[in-house]
């Protein structure tokens, strides 16, 4: 069945793509903060709580995105259509 290789094949694009740019957010918030922390130092407390919550709202996008894929994977709501309609 095309549908099954189609959907292991989106779910492997949505987890890889999703931790891909989860990393390129992180590294990148990571170096602005480094940066800013540089230039003022007194900031430095309030910056990194700031950093740590968008850390933490860019893993938890990462983290539905797996969701989600490893539900198509696992539950593939697609499947029962395709058995309804080669059923009729």
């Amino acid at each position: 069945m095309e549908v099954i290789s189609f959907v292991a094949l989106a779910a492997g694009l949505i987890i890889g793509l999703g931790a891909f740019g989860a990393c390129i957010g992180i590294g990148i918030m990571g170096s602005k903060y480094l940066e800013s922390a540089a230039r003022q130092p007194e900031l430095m407390n309030e910056l990194q709580t700031k950093m740590f919550l968008l850390a933490g709202l860019i893993d938890a996008a990462f983290i539905i995105g797996t969701g989600i894929a490893l539900w198509f994977a696992t539950a593939n709501p697609f499947l029962g259509q395709l058995a309804a309609v080669a059923g009729k």
